[in-house]
């Protein structure tokens, strides 16, 4: 029984050694690559299992390269690897580079790949330029009236400018300001409307690929429509401040009559007090003129009269001051 979990036992080892040994010794890749006419030792197999690549990849993409014709180094591959880079894409693309013609060296497709950009999209784009449609872009002729536009615009990839060049968003953006430029330099919303490639022919002219990773092809109006009257929204708009306006001005003035109004009254009303305060002191002034014989009882007379006359032409003239002739 003993012999038996003995044999057990190395057998269990056994394959548990013969895993390891295939895995760090991949014989079946190794005799893959040797068909295939790519030299690679097995030594080297292993090492690239210490070094944390995938010997896998390293061989499939030799491998996809030697049969396309290329000549590519074992090292430049794991470096990018190493480097985060995707080999097979990077692979991949210089293959459908050498079968379009395309002049793509691995530098720079090494370079376009760590940049973050799919080198075999841009490849695939230079080949099948790409289609890309604008949000609507509103914009407002010289006649006022606003018109709404899409355009489609056909894009290739720029081999040259990936590295460090622009992308969609900023050729989409130059598009748009483009159609509002030439639709605002319109004398008339008709005029635009007859004849929307001159739109086309306007933005295409202005050079807005440079600096960015695409080649723009053609600028196509894919669909305009008529929007807003801007112009007489904006003449009702400035019509309504100047009304308010005028009224604001007209309610100061009215203030202000109302403000001068109320001071000539009290003006008045002060006047009227100070001449109350006046005729009251003529009795007092009577009384010192009857003591000190400056009056006489017929001057005194007199005076009353002349009062009394006041008094009535001023009731037939219809004074409604007038205290109807009366005396203190």
């Amino acid at each position: 029984m003993e012999n038996v979990y003995l044999l057990l036992a190395i057998g269990i080892g056994s394959l548990f050694l013969l895993w390891v040994l295939f895995y760090f010794v991949p014989v079946g890749l190794w005799f893959t690559a040797l068909v295939s006419n790519v030299r690679i030792s097995l030594l080297q197999l292993v090492l690239m299992r210490w070094r944390k690549v995938p010997p896998r990849v390293i061989v499939n993409s030799l491998i996809a390269s030697t049969k396309a014709g290329l000549n590519l180094q074992r090292d430049d591959l794991e470096a990018h690897f190493l480097a985060g880079g995707h080999v097979q894409s990077v692979v991949n693309a210089l293959i459908s580079a050498e079968k379009a013609n395309i002049a793509l060296t691995f530098k720079t497709a090494t370079a376009i790949d760590l940049a973050g950009r799919d080198v075999l999209e841009a490849v695939q784009m230079s080949v099948n330029p790409k289609v890309i449609d604008t949000k609507k872009v509103a914009a407002v002729a010289k006649d006022g009236i606003q018109l709404i536009a899409i355009a489609r615009v056909t894009v290739r990839a720029n081999i040259d400018q990936l590295v460090g060049g622009a992308g969609e968003e900023t050729v989409l953006a130059r598009v748009g300001e483009g159609i509002v430029s030439s639709i605002g330099s319109a004398d008339s919303h008709k005029a635009v409307l007859e004849n929307p490639d001159s739109i086309s022919k306007v933005v295409l002219a202005k050079g807005l690929d440079s600096g960015t990773a695409f080649e723009i092809l053609s600028i196509d109006i894919a669909d305009i429509d008529i929007g807003k009257n801007i112009g007489a929204e904006l003449q009702m708009d400035q019509a309504n401040a100047d009304k308010n306006i005028a009224q604001a001005k007209a309610e100061e003035r009215r203030a202000m009559a109302v403000a001068a109004e109320q001071e000539m009254k009290a003006k008045a009303q002060e006047a009227r007090a100070n001449v109350i305060q006046a005729e009251a002191e003529i009795p007092k002034a009577i009384g010192e003129a009857f003591r000190a014989g400056n009056l006489g009882i017929m001057d005194y007379y007199k005076l009353n009269n002349i009062q009394a006359d006041t008094a009535m032409r001023d009731s037939i003239a219809g004074d409604p001051n007038v205290d109807s002739g009366k005396t203190d």
